[in-house]
């Protein structure tokens, strides 16, 4: 089992956990969880006008072995607007590449954070991948 939680943080609104989303999946082979702007394929959409995020940003991704991944994939833009930072658990935050793709430690909970480039905003995307 996969589950995330997103926030969507701007300026004043730093710290504040009233818009979180939340959603999960079974550690099914081919199982995809979404993060984006675009809720019709999305299970966790962020605003709309929000467009440092791309219509599909993040994508969760369960392997044959019952392991997660996540891939930042590529937009239309040759450069990203934003950037995706990733936390796991006792390791230090490192950027995730635009198109790169990490693989998921199980029992492990982490963070990415989409951070706007060009203003105080910031999805934040936290998961637990049960072991």
């Amino acid at each position: 089992m996969l589950e995330l939680t997103m926030a969507s943080v701007s300026g004043a609104d730093a710290g504040s956990t009233a818009g979180m989303l939340m959603a999960d999946a079974p550690s099914a082979p081919g199982t995809v969880l979404r993060v984006g702007r675009d809720a019709s394929v999305c299970r966790l959409a962020t605003p709309e006008d929000w467009l440092f995020v791309s219509r599909v940003h993040l994508e969760f991704l369960c392997g044959p072995d019952g392991g997660w991944q996540v891939t930042w994939l590529r937009g239309s833009h040759a450069e990203p607007s934003s950037e995706v930072l990733l936390t796991l658990a006792g390791q230090p935050l490192q950027p995730l590449p635009y198109g790169g793709t990490v693989r998921l430690p199980r029992g492990g909970a982490g963070e990415l954070v989409i951070q706007d480039r060009t203003a105080p905003r910031s999805v934040n995307v936290g998961f637990y991948h049960e072991a």
